[in-house]
């Protein structure tokens, strides 16, 4: 579970800024759960800076809760959640401070966005949330403000955890769960995941993935792993402290990911797969399959360009897909071998997408 915040201050010297305005989004790695937004009164000057760039003055805040009056809300809606902030530092180190000054020790873990998209949307000119979120035709309401901020972080989040292969995000995350509160009887795991299409990851105490699993049906096909009687599945059983998922929207985006993550992840228990070395072609060079996504409006995009799988995305907004310079920026990387050939290929041959776009 995520805490996705941004907050506004007076400005000031370091450590004495107060917050003016505080938005916070908890974030289930899907869908937003619970929303906490509110104007602060920080009892103190705002610089006139801040004014000028963010619009709020002291006339708006004059009737505006003090700290204290929503700090119970802020620790219950961040409540075993990792933080995750534009510039995290910035956000915890405010939020740690104005807790201390009610002698409460404000403890969480954090991720930043910014060091996230450096990693995995590397070359970009910069990273500042509003010219970052420009480039990827991210919108963003109300910059300088909280919600709008904040908002826009959820959604470039969102890209951020379909970019990264690695799962990197979802294991720190899933560290932080309490395994006294994952029920040890595997039915409290099951009732947590979706009757959706998707990959679910399988993990131990320590995080680590060590099954991965798909379905059109997320629920049915853990529920399937759940029921097997073999001495492997027993085993595997009597190690499941946490079950992550990800909805894919598609079985074709489902079986690229589960070949594709396979290979890098190389999970104990499931058995090896036979990868394929029969050469299969293209027969258009350039072209994107378009296809459903996730929810209802996205869509899924696979691009393949020079006759080469280069990867895939979603995206809910027609310019993005439109627009190839965008659209490279918002790719998760495939391999280009030939097992993904090949899903994609037979795929192709058995079922409909959407359609198909050639340029």
């Amino acid at each position: 579970m995520y805490a996705i915040l941004d907050i506004e201050t007076t400005g000031g010297k370091f450590n004495e800024e107060g917050i003016t305005e505080i938005a916070i989004y908890r974030f289930d790695g899907h869908d937003v759960v619970d929303t906490f937004v509110s104007l602060i009164n920080p009892e103190r000057d705002i610089q006139p800076f801040v004014v000028k760039l963010t619009g709020i003055n002291s006339g708006m805040l004059k009737n505006a809760p003090k700290f204290f009056e929503v700090a119970k809300r802020i620790v219950e809606i961040t409540k075993d959640c990792v933080l995750v902030a534009h510039n995290a530092n910035f956000d915890n180190r405010i939020l740690t401070t104005e807790f201390r000054r009610l002698g409460f020790d404000f403890e969480r873990e954090t991720l930043c966005t910014v060091e996230l998209s450096q990693a995995l949307i590397p070359d970009q000119p910069t990273y500042k949330l509003g010219k970052l979120c420009r480039s990827l035709a991210i919108p963003v309401s109300s910059r300088h403000r909280a919600e709008g901020d904040a908002m826009a972080t959820v959604q470039l989040f969102k890209l951020l955890l379909n970019k990264d292969v690695d799962k990197n995000i979802i294991k720190k995350a899933i560290k932080k769960e309490n395994p006294r509160k994952l029920a040890p009887k595997l039915q409290g795991i099951l009732d947590e995941t979706p009757s959706k299409t998707g990959l679910f990851y399988v993990h131990n105490n320590k995080g680590a993935i060590i099954f991965i699993g798909k379905g059109k049906n997320i629920k049915k096909a853990l529920n399937q792993l759940f029921l097997r009687t073999s001495k492997r599945a027993k085993t595997l059983q009597s190690r499941v402290v946490s079950v992550s998922y990800e909805e894919t929207g598609n079985e074709l985006i489902s079986r690229l990911k589960f070949a594709e993550e396979l290979e890098i992840q190389k999970p104990y228990f499931n058995k090896r797969q036979k990868k394929s070395v029969e050469k299969i072609e293209f027969n258009n060079d350039n072209f994107l399959i378009i296809n459903k996504g996730r929810n209802v409006g996205e869509k899924s995009v696979i691009l393949i360009e020079n006759n080469k799988i280069i990867g895939h995305c979603f995206t809910d907004l027609s310019y993005q897909i439109n627009n190839l310079n965008v659209l490279q920026k918002l790719i998760s990387p495939l391999e280009d071998n030939s097992t993904n050939r090949g899903i994609i290929k037979h795929y192709l041959l058995k079922y409909k997408v959407d359609k198909l776009i050639r340029f």
